[in-house]
């Protein structure tokens, strides 16, 4: 790694428009690169600080992946587990597919949900939703919102297809039925503690005033502008998204990722997950028809899809330097996460700015080779 060339790069991000940046690399527990850049208020006066707080979107999802991975670890959860075994509301299941209108045959599995092969989507104003908010309002649950999804048929046979969806917010309420906990207790308990994560938390739908929260911005048809501090995918006071929900800062994910690229155990010896399983994580589940959706859909050549992460399957495809087995995920706000455990490196990427397509078509690559390359 080339710590001036990748700061030089960071650097000129900022000049390209992103209001800040901030970037942790570890390698065998050692902190061995960190730079941040640029301001984080309206006015752009305020420099981003070490203990900055993101809106983490989609990278929620590896926190979930890595709780529904400690339940299987102790046997009370399994990945072929029909979901109904524990919602009851997925038990009789429609779907409206190419064939038609029809009650679903085979049953919604835990791995699934995993690989986002669930038949879901991921329409918030979806009409279950919409009913038990008018009906709970900010008080509805995970519980009841997460059940309410499948008051609308899905879209195809769960396993026959990769759609990006809300399917992990399902397993955040599996692992609520399973631990008796609400899903925020049980990661504050099995992660967050353990591994001293203790600026990790869910945001609310509207996360004004929220101190040290960076401000977010959207990039549109009148450049990167600033918008409101707003998660939607928080759909209610009480609801804790496993898809989407969290708000951390780069030093705590940061943690996250080197425990999790150095085979689940932290720089203090707290295991969280056992090495075999971390590698299950990486195994791709996708389906044919899958893997090539993800590429087309998602940009993502060259990558299966495993437990809720993506996997660097053939980085010869897309002209990568980087070897095969890398994993992690990414967020909205265009921030990311990547690991991999045969060197024990880890990248936590940070900013805030939401429909940037450049990070994930540019950035994201980018750190990638030049941190594993």
């Amino acid at each position: 790694m080339n710590e001036e060339k990748l700061t030089a790069y960071l650097d000129s991000l900022i000049e390209k428009g992103i209001p800040s940046v901030d970037c942790i690399v570890y390698k065998d527990h050692k902190q061995i690169y960190r730079h941040m850049n640029g301001t984080v208020d309206k006015e752009k006066t305020v420099k981003v600080k070490p203990d900055q707080r993101y809106l983490m979107f989609s990278m929620t999802k590896v926190q979930t992946m890595t709780a529904m991975m400690q339940l299987v670890e102790q046997g009370k959860l399994s990945l072929e587990d029909e979901v109904g075994k524990y919602l009851p509301a997925y038990k009789v299941l429609t779907v409206n597919d190419e064939e038609g209108l029809r009650e679903l045959k085979t049953p919604m599995k835990i791995w699934h949900l995993a690989s986002m092969q669930s038949g879901l989507d991921y329409e918030l104003g979806r009409p279950g939703i919409v009913r038990v908010l008018k009906e709970k309002g900010q008080n509805a649950t995970t519980g009841e919102l997460v059940d309410s999804f499948v008051e609308s048929p899905l879209e195809f046979v769960p396993g026959t297809h990769f759609h990006y969806s809300l399917s992990h917010d399902v397993i955040a309420a599996v692992i609520e039925v399973i631990s008796g906990m609400s899903f925020s207790e049980y990661l504050d308990k099995n992660i967050w503690k353990p591994l001293k994560m203790s600026d990790t938390f869910f945001a609310k739908p509207q996360n004004d005033g929220l101190e040290r929260l960076a401000q977010q911005y959207i990039a549109n048809e009148k450049g990167i502008v600033p918008m409101e501090q707003s998660c939607n995918y928080q759909l209610s006071e009480r609801y804790e998204s496993g898809g989407a929900g969290l708000v951390s800062c780069t030093e705590d994910y940061a943690k996250l990722a080197d425990t999790l690229a150095c085979g689940g155990e932290s720089a203090e010896g707290v295991r969280i997950l056992k090495a075999e399983t971390v590698e299950t994580i990486k195994k791709n589940l996708l389906c044919d028809a899958g893997l090539e959706e993800i590429a087309a859909n998602m940009g993502r050549k060259g990558y299966g899809y495993g437990c809720g992460m993506q996997v660097l399957m053939h980085p010869e495809k897309i002209g990568s330097t980087s070897a095969a087995g890398i994993f992690g995920w990414d967020g909205a706000a265009g921030s990311c996460i990547q690991m991999d455990t045969a060197s024990r490196t880890s990248i936590v990427y940070t900013q805030h700015v939401r429909n940037c397509g450049m990070a994930y078509d540019t950035i994201h690559p980018t750190l990638r080779d030049m941190v594993f390359g």
